[in-house]
């Protein structure tokens, strides 16, 4: 990535009625160095993000990412962010960020330990190029994510369904799908149904219904995915949530990931097994992912 701006937020609370929050701003030098070492999100990974994706300076979806880092934030015991303060960070961001794809990243971390509390901050970089990921597909494999799907009920401290900043098993699960020959992953649980990718979510084509993980089972529930469920049904396709067993993944009629930067990536084979690409339809579908949407 080609970083173009940083901007540390000093977070207000939310219950702040000032209209201007530029004071709270701090713009840095995005290659300076700017955390102290006792910075709790990168010692214990002890924070919250959003990645928000920009075509042509027009930001995607913002409120939808900025409900998510609230209920990220309520699942971590962090400070409510301010939704006006954040909506300006990101503003400020999004006019650093030119025309193409670009990337802004939201943090909220605990902040240094016995010290000052929460610390935050927003990015805005280049995106990589995911032209081959849209235009040719993917393969995947179903990795094991250790639990079943009734853990997040039984054991809410495990954070499952927040977007935190503690991202070293989504990325041991990409290298893992790699060595397999794969460009990424779709997640199980030990009792047999799919969940999602570890930087995306999974939709699935069955006859003429779109279908996504029920949002459970720890499932981080997806903005492009939600949006995309608005778009398809606009158009009067039906749209569901359903508990998938894996066994009907090789069964499909059409995947795909979907992620706030890659869009829609088809899936072209998983576990070794080939799935149809409608070419016309997926072409159509990151068309709308590449128009401004709010």
């Amino acid at each position: 990535m080609t970083w173009r701006f940083a901007l540390v937020i000093d977070p207000a609370p939310v219950d702040d009625t000032r209209t201007d929050f530029a004071d709270t701003f701090t713009q840095i030098d995005p290659s300076a160095p700017a955390l102290t070492v006792g910075e709790l999100s990168t010692q214990r990974g002890d924070g919250i993000f959003e990645t928000i994706g920009v075509i042509d300076g027009h930001v995607q979806e913002a409120e939808a990412h900025l409900q998510r880092l609230a209920h990220s934030a309520r699942l971590c015991d962090l400070p409510a962010p301010h939704p006006d303060q954040w909506r300006q960070a990101i503003a400020r961001a999004a006019a650093a960020c030119g025309t193409g794809e670009c990337a802004i990243k939201l943090i909220l971390s605990r902040g240094v330990e016995h010290g000052p509390a929460p610390t935050a901050w927003v990015t805005a970089a280049e995106t990589a190029d995911f032209t081959d990921a849209r235009d040719i597909g993917i393969r995947v494999v179903t990795l094991d994510r250790g639990y079943d799907i009734t853990t997040p009920d039984r054991a809410p401290w495990l954070l499952l369904g927040a977007k935190t900043l503690s991202y070293a098993v989504n990325m041991a699960a990409l290298r893992e799908a790699k060595r397999r020959g794969a460009d990424d992953a779709i997640f199980v649980s030990t009792d047999g149904f799919v969940l999602e990718a570890p930087t995306a979510s999974l939709i699935l084509l069955r006859g003429d219904r779109f279908i996504t993980p029920a949002p459970h089972g720890g499932i981080l529930q997806g903005t492009t995915q939600q949006s995309l469920f608005d778009h398809f049904r606009a158009h009067r396709y039906a749209v569901d949530y359903e508990t998938i067993p894996v066994a009907d993944l090789a069964t499909a009629d059409g995947a795909w990931l979907v992620s706030s930067l890659r869009l829609a990536a088809p899936i072209t084979e998983i576990d070794g097994t080939p799935l149809p690409v409608d070419t016309a339809l997926t072409a159509s579908i990151n068309h709308y992912l590449l128009s401004p949407r709010d």
